[in-house]
């Protein structure tokens, strides 16, 4: 049973911010540092501070022989059954990290030339070079290190829909990135089937880790190493072809120099600057996060159905006894027509020490796409900001001036306008123009053709008739589609 089921949420995956587990069994897919080193958001910056400042201190540790120190840091890592990610059969069962693997981590790390030498800067490069740690592994350290800012993110999702807490849940080891120390503490959580439960974002979570050690050995390491054995005048692996040209068969390359992790590290740490140039080109390069076809696919759910949600928002009731349905209709349509550029929605957002709501705001994290392209017009836009209005009467300044209110240079100066009708759809968007001329913020009003407009744009880029089950092997599609209507909204306001 998924956590939307269990708690009655009436939402799919598409629709829903984190990962729609199983309260039992785990979905194959996999926390990823390296989509958490790319998330420019407060909640991303936290996490990486955690990353970095517990990577750092096991670095310190074993580098000084500090080994105490060392098998505490990586013994106080536990087996993160709460999240439901993962390959266990039957209920989560931690079959990646549990506190004795840390204590033979640090021995491991400890002994590691890699680690000594700098060849291991952060947690991603033991996946290289330290035995038995793989994705998994990597995901488990993950998760342990980064347990709350994942508290504070399922207590947002929580109180988003409605999922009961239980005060006084025992929250497991929390890293303190200023003292550099593990904490407990006893927190309100869910608790489903009688075990606590952790939410993890959708646009965290990977099928595999943005660092490939099959990436770095296939295209950077036996690259170097067949330019060596073509400048050798000695080398045996040089083959020359009818034409007179000279070539090194990859296969070659395997066969001599091994393709092992043993053999990979010995290899790296001879050419330091290979690998050290690979890390370096991966991190300027954000990861794409998961797509909701692989979404789909990993954990057996249906695909996103927009015609379903546009019509839930098409047929709620205008007036105020219907306005919170409405918020709701629309955050649901529009978190899964913008995914993954949008995440982390927040429904009646206080800003300003409460004195102010926000009906709808989420956090930018677009690479590319609309939302990124804000960006290219200077427009402060780290957060989205939706003021959703169920009136049967037409929009006017004041409601416009309400969203531009909510504008700062630091959160944001960008926002939508959902409405159900404009009489005079002209005149608005003139008076929108006037809040960007006058320096207040942009703001692109939208009304119920419009967003039909944007479901229909959406489904002819991408071509698909939601099915439930999916099918075995979704075809893959590009993950962000560009939204023509949004486009000429921006083009009005900034000309």
């Amino acid at each position: 049973m998924r956590v939307s089921e269990y708690y009655n949420i009436d939402r799919s995956q598409g629709s829903l911010d984190f990962v729609d587990v199983d309260i039992i069994n785990d979905i194959p897919v996999y926390i990823d540092p390296g989509s958490i080193r790319h998330l420019d958001d407060d909640w991303g910056r936290e996490c990486l501070t955690m990353l970095t400042t517990f990577f750092d201190s096991v670095l310190d540790a074993v580098r000084s022989r500090e080994m105490d120190r060392a098998k505490y840091l990586l013994g106080n890592l536990g087996e993160p059954n709460e999240t439901h990610l993962g390959f266990s059969s039957g209920r989560s069962a931690g079959r990646g990290f549990g506190k004795q693997m840390g204590v033979t981590l640090a021995e491991k790390l400890a002994a590691s030339q890699a680690a000594q030498t700098g060849l291991i800067e952060d947690l991603e490069d033991t996946a290289f070079f330290i035995g038995k740690v793989d994705k998994d592994i990597i995901s488990d350290i993950t998760t342990n290190i980064i347990r709350g800012p994942l508290i504070t993110y399922t207590r947002q999702m929580a109180e988003v829909f409605d999922i009961p807490l239980v005060e006084g849940v025992e929250s497991g080891a929390v890293w303190n990135p200023r003292t550099c120390e593990w904490e407990q503490g006893y927190v309100p959580l869910p608790v489903a089937d009688g075990y606590k439960l952790l939410l993890v974002p959708k646009v965290i979570v990977r099928r595999d880790m943005h660092l490939s050690r099959s990436e770095y050995y296939r295209n950077h390491l036996v690259p170097t190493l067949q330019s060596e054995e073509l400048s050798d005048p000695s080398s045996k692996l040089v083959r020359t072809l009818k034409n007179g040209t000279k070539k090194v068969n990859k296969f070659d390359i395997q066969d001599a120099y091994g393709s092992t992790k043993s053999d990979i590290t010995r290899e790296s740490l001879a050419r330091p600057d290979v690998y050290a140039n690979y890390r370096e080109m991966k991190k300027k390069v954000a990861p794409d996060p998961i797509s909701h076809e692989d979404l789909s696919d990993a954990g057996r759910s249906p695909l996103p159905d927009y015609d379903t949600l546009l019509q839930d928002v098409l047929a709620t009731p205008t007036g105020k006894a219907d306005a919170g349905n409405f918020h709701r209709r629309v955050e649901a349509l529009l978190s899964a027509l913008f995914y993954p550029s949008l995440a982390m929605p927040e429904i009646e957002d206080e800003i300003h020490d409460g004195r102010k709501r926000i009906d709808i705001s989420y956090t930018n994290v677009a690479r590319q796409g609309f939302f990124r392209h804000l960006a290219r017009h200077k427009i402060p836009a780290q957060y989205i900001y939706v003021e959703c209005k169920n009136y049967g009467t037409e929009v006017s300044n004041p409601e416009l001036d309400q969203l531009s209110s909510r504008f700062s240079p630091l959160r944001g100066q960008f926002g939508i306008l959902a409405c159900r009708s404009f009489e005079n759809k002209e005149n608005l968007l003139k008076r929108c123009r006037d809040t960007a001329l006058d320096y207040r913020g942009y703001v692109i009003a939208l009304d119920d053709r419009d967003l039909t407009r944007l479901v229909a744009d959406t489904l002819e880029a991408i071509d698909w008739v939601p099915s439930d089950p999916p099918p075995p092997k979704p075809e893959r599609r590009p993950q962000v589609y560009d939204y023509p209507l949004l486009f000429e909204r921006l083009k009005s306001l900034v000309s």
